[in-house]
């Protein structure tokens, strides 16, 4: 193997600039992985996920559509801009169908966001407990959901918070194991039992 050829293989990674990456670099460098977010200026990469994880999206963008009203609509996998340093995706949003602009469109403002789903995954666990609802909630998201996979039947448990407007943080309102009816921000009943017929 020839200098030059190892040198083709050797990957190049970009150095973060002194006060980190922007949402405006999310969106303008090369070659990032797909599903790549933005937290407090840092890049941060997304493992290969799980069935469960790919399935529970599934499930849940179908049954939060099924009852969304018109005025809303329901994404998957975006970009939500909160500041100049944070653009995380979460697993699953409820946005205004008015921040809908084009097909071409990679991101939401966090403004536009009714609803964040997280769905845990082991490489980013503590992000999806701890990191990420903080910093919705500092944002003014008001309703988060939690899911996690129980141990042995490997089954979603959705845990449904509410944020309160005092102390601008989230309220757990309940958990949720076969099925979630709410009525914030809509009228919504997911059947979870249905992930077995997925």
């Amino acid at each position: 193997m020839t200098a030059e050829s190892a040198e083709h293989r050797r990957h190049h990674w970009p150095v973060p600039p002194m006060d980190g990456y922007t949402v405006d670099d999310l969106f303008t460098l090369p070659d990032l992985p797909p599903h790549t977010e933005l937290i407090d200026g840092s890049l941060v990469f997304v493992s290969a996920q799980r069935d469960f994880h790919s399935v529970v999206i599934d499930l849940l963008v179908s049954e939060l559509r099924r009852t969304a009203p018109r005025e809303l609509r329901v994404r998957r996998e975006m970009t939500v801009v909160i500041d100049r340093r944070n653009g995380p995706e979460p697993d699953v949003s409820v946005v205004h169908a008015e921040a809908v602009k084009n097909r071409e469109q990679t991101y939401y403002k966090v403004a536009d966001v009714l609803l964040a789903v997280e769905v845990v995954s082991p490489d980013s666990e503590a992000r999806d407990r701890d990191y990420k609802p903080h910093k919705y909630a500092a944002a003014g998201i008001p309703h988060f959901w939690l899911v996690d996979m129980t141990g042995q039947d490997q089954h979603p448990v959705v845990q449904v918070y509410e944020r309160g407007e005092a102390t601008g943080t989230y309220a757990l309102t309940g958990i949720y194991h076969d099925r979630v009816k709410v009525n914030v921000p809509y009228d919504i009943d997911v059947d979870l039992t249905a992930i077995n017929e997925l």
